[in-house]
């Protein structure tokens, strides 16, 4: 079962692979030159400098949001 309330902060791998398997939403905040060059499968680009709640609404808030820089990975 997936957590109900946000909990921010690093996650593992183990973590990361079962937020995926139950619908969680992977979002690259990087530019989109920087998207287009590389990002994980299925994420979704939405730049940091860009991110407030109008560009998060594309999200489903009843599934989970992991949040990632490509290059901090």
């Amino acid at each position: 079962m997936l957590d109900q309330q946000a909990s921010p902060g690093q996650i593992e791998y183990p973590r990361l692979r079962e937020l995926i398997e139950h619908g969680g939403q992977l979002v690259e905040v990087l530019p989109p030159a920087e998207f287009q060059a590389l990002h994980l499968p299925r994420a979704v680009n939405i730049p940091l400098k860009r991110l407030d709640a109008e560009t998060a609404s594309i999200l489903d808030r009843n599934r989970a949001v992991v949040v990632y820089c490509w290059d901090s990975l």
